[in-house]
Parts: C-alpha cells; structure tokens; sequence
C-alpha cells in the first residue's frame, strides 16, 4: 500500500472502480496523461503524443485530444521552440546547430526550428562563444599552445558551433593573451 492509499486523500491511488467511480474513457485518460506532462514542463505535440502510445490510447483518441490541446493554447510548438532556443543558448551556450538537433529531437517541425533559431543572430553566438572560450582559457594555460588550440575549439565544435567560428574565436582570444596565432587556421587545425 503506497503512501497516497494509506493517507486516503480524496485523490485515493485505489482503482477507480473501488472508489466507486466508473473506468476513465480513453479521452478521459489522454487528457490526464497530457496535463500531468504539461504540469511539469512544456512539452511538444510529438513529446505528448509519443507518451500517449506508450500508454497505449487509441491514435484516433490522441490527435483528437492533442488537436484541441492546441486550439486552446496549452500546446504550442512555436513557443516551445522560442523559449528552448533562448534558455538553452544562454543557459548552456548551444549554437545553432546544437539548438536544431535538440529541437528536431523534440519532435519540433523544421519550420519551426528555423524560424525560432532566427532569433540568433550571429553577433550573439560569437559573444556567447567568445564567453565560453574566456571560461576555458583559464583550465587550459600552461598547456602546450596546439593542446589548448584543440581543446577550446573542440569544446565550441560540442556545443555545435561551426569550424570557422571557433577557430576564429579561439585565435582572438589567445592573441589577447599573448600567443602567437599567426599560423593558426591551417589544414592542421580542420579536424574539428
């Protein structure tokens, strides 16, 4: 007996059918499926319809529920696909295309994707890149200048951040610090 059924508070974990109340229909199911998930955080239509298979509603019953989700507003990919976009860059420095990945991922329509990644310009990325950089430069001294080259675009190239930027990131920053960067960009520094 858990907790929840020893407390017996009025949202008793007992089945339904002992306290006295009929079986949920499926609409019924999908609809406290899809509120408990978007309870805890947002979700998209392929994140909630994925859980509902799982639960085994009916397809029909899914998108019909799914469907009026969206008519009322408590589903809504575009947003989703904004605030991801926002709070995962400045939250964790993800370029671009470490952003689409993650949002494809979710389930989220291409179109969407690029229209919520249009809210980076790449002035911004390359502060924000430059900002992990200034972060890692200090882990890094005292390490041969090729080793810490590799490990700091390697870290940029992780967070999906392009060749060109981090090497041209990476090179601004150890100028800055007084090492000599003038052959950096060679074929030798293309692996990432």
């Amino acid at each position: 007996m858990t907790v929840r059924e020893q407390s017996g508070a009025g949202g008793s974990g007992a089945p339904r059918a002992e306290r006295g109340l009929p079986p949920q229909s499926p609409e019924e199911q999908a609809r406290a499926i899809c509120l408990r998930l978007l309870t805890g955080s947002p979700r998209t239509r392929q994140q909630l319809a994925d859980a509902l298979a799982k639960r085994d509603i009916p397809e029909e019953v899914s998108q019909q529920v799914l469907s009026r989700f969206e008519e009322v507003g408590l589903i809504d990919d575009a947003a989703f696909a904004g605030a991801w976009v926002e709070s995962r860059h400045h939250s964790r420095g993800l370029a671009r295309r470490a952003l689409a990945r993650e949002l494809r991922t979710k389930g989220v329509h291409a179109t969407l994707v690029e229209e919520a990644l249009e809210q980076l310009d790449p002035e911004q990325e390359e502060r924000t890149a430059r900002e992990l950089v200034d972060r890692k430069l200090r882990v890094t001294r005292g390490l041969e200048r090729d080793k810490r080259i590799r490990r700091l675009a390697g870290m940029l190239a992780r967070k999906g951040y392009g060749e060109g930027v981090a090497l041209r990131v990476v090179r601004r920053a150890l100028a800055e610090e007084g090492e000599d960067t003038e052959d950096l960009g060679g074929p030798e520094y293309r692996a990432f």
